[in-house]
């Protein structure tokens, strides 16, 4: 599943990161795949899922709650997508019928994979549109929507690259579809569902580190759009080596993580040296944290904070014990010290103490397939 995975990573180019929204379907047939529906299509903008379809509903279903009060403005508009579903599971689950004979793959667990959808960035009204198909994760056929030519990455699609070049009507459609409806139905859900999507939050930024040799790896949350970069810099410049960065990653409230790990040996020569900087796509200043040692939350601080805090624990007991015997032995030496009354007070001091404390379009050429 390379092709579905691969085209949900957001491409991090953290140089002038412009104001773009996407909308994107992903289909997939398969067989023998457990515990599974044998044909799904979900639909995204950006990386927030707003549909989903699957042979097991053979309905399409709204994923968020302004797509409902949608569905409910625009009735039409999920009984043409449940429509769209259901053609384009007989439509996928024969194409791969198809493929398992050109690879002579006639058992077995098995994916056909689609993607297509579009980009606008909203300063510019650039649009940029893609279609592909992936068969058991690796790429199969792809569109090239600059120079609208197909593109074989398998010789089993030479044969349908050369059927799907002659096809006019097809590619009139196609062109249509992917510089007019796709965008069109981009800017419908965007306008509709503006107060979700269309909003900008700043992130959280720490920076954390296991062990003094540990690295050290700034982390920010809860920030929105996904369109964001996070990177080390050095002097001003930006760091390549010694540095990895780490998967975006969903927060269960819409917002997303992200981390980018610095291997570096913090001492007081390089404080202030280092920075890591944060940058989200519509916000013109970057988010910048000072590599210092006070800034770095780590375990091996955590542990000292919790050793103080058993020191100072003991320090006040061992106090008390020995007020309590100075105080014993004051009493005693002035004969007024009655030891049986002491140890029953102590012992029901005790006793009280303790009862208180008791988570294809690629291969089916339908032009009613795209909604």
């Amino acid at each position: 599943m390379n092709l579905l995975l691969l085209s949900m990573l957001i491409v991090q180019i953290h140089r002038g990161l412009p104001v773009t929204y996407s909308l994107k379907y992903f289909h997939t047939a398969s067989s023998q795949v457990t515990n599974f529906p044998d044909y799904v299509v979900v639909v995204y903008i950006d990386d927030v899922e707003i549909g989903h379809y699957d042979s097991n509903t053979g309905e399409a279903e709204a994923k968020q709650e302004w797509m409902k009060n949608f569905t409910t403005v625009y009735p039409e508009h999920f009984l043409l997508q449940t429509q769209s579903g259901i053609r384009h599971e007989k439509e996928d689950k024969k194409d791969l019928e198809t493929f398992q004979k050109r690879f002579d793959h006639t058992e077995g667990l098995h994916i056909y994979q689609k993607m297509k959808g579009c980009e606008w960035n909203d300063e510019t009204d650039e649009i940029k549109s893609w279609r592909q198909s992936s068969y058991d994760g690796e790429d199969f056929l792809a569109l090239d929507t600059k120079t609208w030519t197909w593109t074989a990455a398998k010789p089993q699609a030479v044969p349908i690259k050369h059927t799907l070049d002659h096809d006019r009507d097809l590619m009139t459609y196609l062109k249509f579809y992917h510089t007019e409806v796709c965008v069109h139905n981009l800017k419908k859900y965007l306008n509709f569902g503006k107060d979700v999507l269309i909003k900008t939050e700043l992130p959280e930024v720490f920076l954390l580190q296991k062990t003094p040799s540990s690295p050290v790896s700034c982390f920010a949350t809860g920030f929105y759009p996904s369109s964001a970069a996070l990177f080390w810099r050095k002097d001003g410049k930006d760091l390549h080596e010694n540095v990895v960065h780490g998967e975006m990653l969903p927060n269960p409230d819409g917002t997303f993580q992200m981390t980018v790990d610095l291997k570096v040996e913090v001492t007081a020569e390089v404080e202030g040296k280092y920075e890591c900087v944060f940058q989200l796509s519509g916000v013109k200043e970057d988010l910048v944290t000072k590599l210092e040692r006070r800034s770095i939350l780590s375990n091996a601080s955590d542990e000292d904070n919790v050793r103080l805090a058993f020191v100072v624990k003991v320090a006040v007991f061992i106090a008390v014990i020995l007020a309590i015997v100075f105080a014993i032995r004051h009493k005693n030496k002035q004969g007024n010290y009655d030891p049986a009354a002491g140890d029953e007070d102590t012992q029901r001091s005790g006793n009280s103490t303790d009862e208180s404390s008791r988570n294809t379009d690629l291969l089916s050429t339908g032009t009613q397939s795209d909604h």
